[in-house]
């Protein structure tokens, strides 16, 4: 269907975007009560326009040694979980020095109270090949999805809750299981 718009429709659209880019402007310009500067917008409380004077606000990592730390839960349903423990001593992290492997490999795991690297870690995404407890080549950059926690000031109250299907979900992943879920072949 194509629509048609008539010249005065098209002017009395221009107008009235005329008209509240105005009163845009005419707020964010002027000084006056009610109004905010530059300074105060956003979260950072700085100007937008002085990338050299912004500090990231940073917070404590965990100090627990691997092993000792408690397991945090899944922000949503198979979202990477984040490493409650120490990395000092563990980095960088390459394909062929991975000490994360060393814990957490299905095998390790339950001996070094280490959550297990899942399956689909040891599958090939693309494929759906079982790598046989082998570790996908594209898996070794661990950080690339799990970051450490850090206790810091939360500069906006967040209000999202992660869904659940079942208790486990809440730290453990089922991505194997329901990868294709809903997906039909023709």
């Amino acid at each position: 269907m194509v629509f048609v718009l008539k010249r005065r429709e098209v002017i009395a659209a221009g107008v009235l975007f005329c008209a509240i880019l105005a009163l845009v402007a005419g707020g964010c310009a002027s000084s006056g009560k009610g109004t905010l500067s530059e300074d105060d917008l956003g979260i950072r409380k700085g100007s937008l326009f002085q990338e050299k004077s912004v500090v990231p606000a940073h917070g404590e990592y965990s100090k627990a040694e691997a092993g000792t730390s408690k397991t945090i839960e899944r922000a949503f349903e198979n979202s990477p979980p984040l490493i409650p423990h120490d990395l000092t001593g563990m980095l960088p992290i390459a394909e062929t020095g991975n000490l994360c492997i060393g814990c957490h490999m299905p095998e390790n795991a339950a001996g070094m109270g280490a959550t297990p690297i899942p399956k689909s870690h040891l599958m090939d995404l693309g494929t759906g090949k079982d790598l046989k407890g082998k570790l996908d080549g594209k898996r070794f950059d661990c950080m690339q999805c799990h970051v450490p926690q850090v206790e810091a000031a939360v500069p906006v109250q967040n209000l999202f809750r992660g869904e659940f299907r079942n208790e486990q979900g809440r730290v453990r992943s089922n991505l194997e299981d329901v990868l294709n879920e809903g997906v039909t072949a023709d």
